[in-house]
C-alpha cells in the first residue's frame, strides 16, 4: 500500500513537470495558427521586406539635376541655336532656289525701262569709271534683280568672265540698242536662258556675290549701240 502512495507520489510530480513544458512547446503554433487566420479573416496579405524589388525608372522620366548633366544639356541647347543660325547665314547667303513665287515677281513700274533692284534695297558703291565698267548696286545676297527692259537674252551663264554668274539682254529702247548686263548673280538663281523673250521688269535672278566680287551686290551695265553710259544717271531718266 505504501508502495502505490509512493507511485502515486512520483507520477503527480512527473505531471506537474511535463504540462507547463508541454503548454510552452505548443504555444507558438497556436500564435502563429491565429495570425493565420486573422490574415484570412481580414482579407489582407504580408509583404515581407526582402521580397520588394525596386520599379525600374526610366531617363526620360526625369530632369537633369547634376551640375555635369545641366552643363551637358546647356551645350547641347547651345550648339544647336548655333547650327540653326548657321542655316539661317547660309540660305540667305546662297540665295536659295528659284522658286515659283520668284518667277511671278515685276519691278514695280510700268514704263519702258524699269530698276533693276527694288528701289531702297540697295546704294551705289561705284558707278561707271576709267577701271569700271558700270554701277556697283550694293544689296543683301538673294534681292531679286529684274530685267531694266524688254529684250532676248544673249547670255545666262554661270561663269561669265570675271562677272560670275551674269546675264546679258539686248534690248531696242528708243529706237537705239541697249545692251544690260548684271553681274555677280547667285549661283542656281537664274531665272531665264539665252535665246529667250523677256518683259520689262521681268524677273531674271538674285544678288549674290560670284566672280570678281568682294561682298553681295548687282554689277550693272549699260550699253547704247556698242558704247558704255554711266547706268544710274540712264535709270533716272528712262526707268518709269
Amino acid at each position: 500500500m505504501r508502495t502505490v502512495a509512493i507511485f502515486a507520489a512520483v507520477g503527480a510530480l512527473v505531471a506537474a513537470v511535463a504540462l507547463p513544458a508541454f503548454a510552452a512547446t505548443k504555444q507558438p503554433a497556436q500564435a502563429a495558427t491565429t495570425l493565420q487566420q486573422m490574415a484570412v479573416d481580414d482579407a489582407q496579405s504580408l509583404v515581407v521586406a526582402s521580397e520588394a524589388t525596386a520599379a525600374p525608372l526610366a531617363r526620360s522620366t526625369y530632369s537633369a539635376t547634376t551640375p555635369e548633366e545641366i552643363a551637358k544639356k546647356k551645350a547641347e541647347e547651345a550648339a544647336k541655336k548655333r547650327a540653326a543660325a548657321a542655316a539661317r547665314v547660309a540660305s540667305v547667303n546662297s540665295g536659295g532656289r528659284i522658286s515659283d513665287a520668284d518667277l511671278q515677281l515685276v519691278a514695280a513700274g510700268s514704263g519702258e525701262v524699269r530698276y533693276p533692284l527694288p528701289r531702297g534695297s540697295y546704294y551705289v558703291s561705284r558707278t561707271l569709271s576709267s577701271s569700271h565698267n558700270g554701277a556697283d548696286m550694293v544689296a543683301p545676297a538673294g534681292t531679286p534683280i529684274f530685267a531694266a527692259a524688254a529684250g532676248v537674252v544673249r547670255v545666262s551663264s554661270e561663269s561669265y568672265y570675271g562677272y560670275g554668274v551674269g546675264i546679258v539682254i539686248d534690248s531696242i529702247v528708243g529706237g537705239k540698242r541697249v545692251s544690260t548686263t548684271y553681274g555677280h548673280m547667285t549661283n542656281g538663281t537664274r531665272g531665264v536662258q539665252a535665246g529667250q523673250v523677256v518683259s520689262a521688269g521681268q524677273y531674271i535672278g538674285k544678288v549674290g556675290n560670284t566672280g570678281h566680287s568682294f561682298g553681295a551686290h548687282l554689277h550693272f551695265e549699260v550699253k547704247i549701240n556698242g558704247s558704255l553710259v554711266e547706268p544710274i544717271g540712264w535709270l533716272r531718266v528712262n526707268a518709269g
